[in-house]
């Protein structure tokens, strides 16, 4: 017994290691964004797009689920503003930060994509992105931290319309489909302390939970939502294009 006592002590140092290493592990990829519900025209659309117009999807402040936790009502009314306010201005935030996520992926795949909330022009052969919003949910970010495998998850989710209009012509639906992303099922600081008290190291257990504590601030929330639901939209019209002929795969894998 003293023998395994004394190996623990001295190996501390590398079980916080592994520790770290493990809970690092266990605290990435949890979350994405995914697209669900697709649904195509029954007539094909011969889409060929010179450009690519992104329009800032509907979102309704009533739709916005605030943080409940103390602190959060705390800032919020150091910050001199009420919950609707609030919920106006994360309203506001997601809708711009889909928007501009999607256009820059859009872009880097070599599209021509615009951010726009004007018609397009009537002369050219354009994709059109539309969407709303059904949830933004901040969830809970301390039951997020404490407990995390998903209780208290922060949430945003909508649906997204992809429609072309040739040169001259009406816009036609392509696509519709179901989007959402979530903050995902990481542990929070219980699980992740536990790792710690496995190999007999309260140091590696805050190790785990200093962690877990910044990979929630940097990975969870609605803004981080919104960027992987936005990433998903990217990748599902770079998956059109890449069907449809007008895009390679090349520019889809970055």
């Amino acid at each position: 017994m003293l023998t395994s006592v004394k190996f623990l002590k001295q190996n501390a140092g590398r079980f916080a290691c592994m520790a770290l290493v493990c809970a690092s592990a266990l605290l990435t990829g949890c979350a994405g964004g995914s697209i669900e519900n697709a649904s195509a025209t029954s007539a094909p659309v011969q889409v060929r797009p010179d450009n690519i117009y992104v329009y800032t999807f509907s979102a309704s402040p009533d739709e916005v689920k605030l943080d409940g936790g103390m602190m959060q009502k705390v800032k919020t009314q150091l910050e001199g503003s009420s919950a609707a306010q609030k919920q106006a201005a994360d309203a506001a935030a997601v809708r711009e930060q889909v928007a501009d996520e999607i256009v820059h992926q859009l872009q880097s795949m070599g599209l021509r994509a615009i951010r726009s909330d004007i018609p397009a022009p009537a002369d050219q052969n354009v994709l059109l992105v539309q969407g709303s919003f059904d949830t933004i949910d901040s969830g809970s970010r301390r039951r997020r931290i404490l407990i995390g495998l998903g209780a208290g998850k922060s949430e945003v989710r909508g649906s997204v319309r992809i429609l072309y209009k040739p040169a001259g012509g009406a816009p036609r639906l392509v696509q519709t489909f179901n989007a959402s992303a979530d903050s995902g099922k990481a542990p929070g600081m219980i699980e992740t302390a536990g790792v710690g008290a496995a190999a007999g190291s309260i140091a590696t257990s805050a190790a785990g939970g200093g962690l877990h504590a910044v990979s929630e601030t940097q990975h969870a929330g609605v803004s981080a939502d919104a960027k992987r639901l936005a990433d998903a939209v990217a990748r599902r019209i770079g998956e059109i294009g890449v069907s449809g002929g007008w895009l390679s795969t090349q520019h889809t894998h970055g």
